[in-house]
């Protein structure tokens, strides 16, 4: 049984140290670790990252993404038709513009699937605590890949990808997970459905394209399912303009029961929009900002919260950090939790003695 208010992670959780290091040793010199190398240091990190959440207070824990890492445990390492294009830029501040890129030199396919399956009984081993399952939406899949001569355009992509994601998430059902998170940033991030310059919104047509996607990709899913769509994090950086304005009241109609937005980077601008999420559509409001190095004092946390209970009950509201913390350090990702939680334990305490105030 989950208490109220419910506190989580997004997804990921910081990478300790000596795990990175060891990502690029293999990555480096993949001959000199085999496979059970390899598999006791994943399981290490994964036993860490939930220790990590559960000493915080975590409500609803992941296995930190452990395995998601930049090399040969990556996503796109799972998609036949791909193949990497080289880095244009290296040096310099970090950006967007450095991230993996792909194009496609044949139909993708995933015969093996996305290793989501794997990654939720490696979870299992070492906790029957509520837990959900993140995995990435095919538009922002798709946001790193070029069509090259097989595809036109990213939404034939898309539509490539999407019965890959849609497949994933059922056997991810199959396997036992009742809770997925679908990671979906690029509908907000996109240009094309962001306003035109004369403020006028310009993603409907876009919007309604985009929706179907969701319905189409979460469709015989049955399990509930939260979308996450934050303005980015590579690097700590956002990637646009961050405003989901543009984004209602089409969200309010997305096939799914969850949404996850960000809030905390933006001090909390544009939170009177949550009152047009429909009940019994959820609201997971993130409230600590992952993107900076300060530690939100749990009485901050308390405040935000409240301000997000002006608009929704909080029968519906789920607290998470504005994305995830594989971007965070790892001292400053479990202070940061920790307040997250107290400041929720705090609005807690308000609603049980009928003190809670906006």
């Amino acid at each position: 049984m989950l208490p109220i208010i419910p506190a989580t992670v997004i997804g990921s959780w910081s990478l300790p140290g000596w795990y990175v290091k060891f990502c690029a040793d293999v990555a480096q010199h993949p001959s000199q670790y085999g496979p059970d190398d390899r598999e006791e240091s994943l399981h290490d990190a994964v036993r860490l990252a939930i220790d990590d959440q559960l000493r915080a207070g975590a409500d609803i824990i992941t296995d930190g993404e452990m395995q998601r890492v930049d090399f040969n445990l990556g996503f796109y390492d799972y998609l036949e038709g791909l193949q990497p294009l080289p880095t244009t830029r290296i040096w310099g501040p970090p950006a967007h513009d450095q991230r993996n890129k792909y194009t496609c030199i044949a139909p993708l396919k995933a015969p093996r699937g996305l290793g989501l399956v794997a990654e939720y009984r490696r979870l299992r081993q070492y906790t029957s605590l509520p837990a959900k399952m993140p995995i990435p939406g095919p538009f922002t899949l798709a946001g790193c890949i070029q069509g090259g001569d097989v595809y036109k355009n990213r939404d034939e992509i898309t539509a490539a990808l999407l019965p890959i994601v849609n497949h994933e998430m059922k056997q991810l059902v199959q396997a036992g997970v009742d809770f997925i998170q679908l990671d979906e940033p690029s509908f907000a991030c996109h240009p094309s459905l962001l306003p035109s310059p004369s403020g006028r919104g310009a993603g409907g047509e876009g919007a309604e394209r985009f929706l179907d996607l969701i319905a189409r990709t979460v469709a015989g899913v049955d399990a509930k399912i939260s979308m996450h769509m934050c303005f980015g994090n590579y690097r700590g950086r956002a990637v646009g303009w961050r405003s989901y304005a543009p984004l209602f009241p089409h969200l309010a109609s997305a096939k799914v029961h969850q949404l996850a937005l960000e809030f905390a980077s933006r001090e909390m601008a544009e939170i009177e929009l949550v009152k047009q999420i429909p009940a019994p559509m959820e609201l997971a409001v993130g409230l600590v900002d992952v993107k900076n190095t300060w530690i939100e004092p749990p009485e901050l946390v308390a405040q935000r919260l409240r301000e997000t209970l002006k608009y929704i009950e909080p029968e519906r509201v789920h607290v998470t950090p504005d994305c995830g913390f594989s971007q965070t350090a790892r001292s400053i990702a479990q202070q940061k939790l920790a307040n997250m939680v107290e400041g929720v334990r705090i609005v807690r305490r308000e609603l049980k003695n009928g003190e809670a105030q906006g």
